[in-house]
């Protein structure tokens, strides 16, 4: 590896400082933006890790592929969906995102974001992109379904399940197993997010 591309990796590796500059520095140097650690992340990925949106951005304009995939498969844009960052999604919306990249779970970045109930970045990423409100993981489940599912029921995963069904997710669209978003609401007591459910029929 050379001197400018390790530069560039310690520039991004400390979650704790956010250096732009040193970034910059090591892309004068030469740096190769989707040089790779160990786990084969880039760069990108790394600062959306960190959710340096500063560095992210100096990498997007320099052209750093925002769906460059680790060997978990997990890419910068993907990673915003874990975080719930809304300033680091707009940060690699210049980037082109692929809308369509799945992360290992064979989810979009609205899944992981709805089950965390990340209910900013949900606004946003429904608002500001055409992202696939209705798409179907490797378990069989939406984002609606997630947010019930693997939600608490309480006022941030219902705020989320009034986002996705004004963004016209499928509100009978049910899971690998044959069960409804509503009938998973009822069966874990979810009464608020049942009558929100039922009312969308």
């Amino acid at each position: 590896m050379k001197p400018a591309d390790r530069a560039l990796l310690a520039a991004v590796s400390d979650p704790a400082t956010e250096d732009p500059a040193a970034v910059r520095a090591a892309l004068a140097a030469g740096a190769d933006t989707e040089v790779r650690d160990e786990q084969l992340r880039t760069p990108l990925l790394i600062a959306a890790v960190h959710d340096h949106v500063a560095v992210a951005e100096v990498l997007v304009t320099a052209g750093a592929d925002v769906n460059a995939q680790d060997e978990r498969l997990e890419s910068a844009w993907l990673h915003t969906g874990v975080t719930g960052s809304v300033a680091m999604m707009r940060a690699l919306l210049p980037g082109g995102p692929d809308l369509k990249l799945r992360n290992r779970f064979g989810g979009i970045s609205v899944i992981p974001a709805s089950e965390r109930g990340h209910v900013d970045y949900v606004r946003a990423v429904l608002r500001e992109t055409d992202i696939d409100v209705d798409h179907v993981n490797r378990l069989g489940w939406t984002a609606l379904l997630e947010a019930v599912i693997l939600g608490d029921g309480g006022p941030a995963h219902l705020e989320i399940v009034e986002l996705l069904l004004a963004a016209g997710a499928t509100v009978d669209l049910a899971d690998g197993d044959g069960v409804t978003p509503l009938q998973h609401a009822e069966r874990r007591g979810f009464a608020d997010m049942a009558a929100l459910l039922k009312a969308a029929r």
